[in-house]
Order: C-alpha cells, then structure tokens, then sequence
C-alpha cells in the first residue's frame, strides 16, 4: 500500500514564502501523476497543481506565476514551493496520488493534510 506524509505547513504573513512537501512510503511504483489539492473548510476541494511522472507541471489559474511543483523521484518526494502567498491561499493543502493507469491495485492515494495560514 502507498502512504503519503506531508510536513512545512505553518502562519504566514501575505508576501510571504512558503513550502511544503509531501513524502511517499510503501509501494512506490503505485506514483505516476501527482498533484496538490487545497480545502476551504466549508467549501470544496479545489486543485492547486499537478505533475506527470516525466515532470510536466499544470496548474491552476489562482495560483500561476506564484507556485511551483516539483518532484524528487529518487527521494519520492512532492514539493509545492508557494510564493507571494494571499489571504485566499489560506486553506489546508492536500497531497494526491491518483490511481496508477497500469496497475489496478493502486488505489486513489491522499496525504493527511497540511494547514496553511496566510494573515493579511
């Protein structure tokens, strides 16, 4: 079974820097794409941003030009490097790992979560 572990969140000011990471355990060959998504409590899970497993990055509009996803295949490590961050950025920030498209037994994977606060 694959296991995501997030760490880096924290209270920030708007402006500032910020990031945070995502680790992979367990049955790595499940990774292929991976993705952040972020949670308003209250509103729905919103994507942030995705990257196949040859490293093309897509994102959404609210967040272009201010994040950065990246990945470290050898460390199976995900990474959001989150820039000019907004009071809207505030939300708590998910680590994805949809199914595998070749393997069945790779199920739809998601980290615990990791709050971000950004005050104005």
């Amino acid at each position: 079974q694959l296991y995501l572990h997030q760490s880096g969140g924290a209270w920030v000011q708007a402006g500032d820097s910020l990031s945070v990471s995502c680790r992979a355990l367990g049955d790595t060959f499940c990774i292929s794409s991976m993705a952040w998504y972020r949670q308003v409590q209250g509103k729905e899970r919103e994507f942030v941003a995705r990257i196949t497993s040859a490293g093309t990055p897509n994102y959404a509009e609210s967040v272009k030009g201010r994040f950065t996803i990246s990945r470290d295949n050898g460390q199976n490590v995900l990474s959001l490097q989150m820039k000019d961050l907004k009071p809207q950025d505030t939300a708590v920030y998910y680590c994805n790992a949809p199914p595998h498209p070749r393997f069945s037994a790779c199920f739809d994977t998601w980290g615990q979560g990791t709050q971000v606060n950004v005050s104005a």
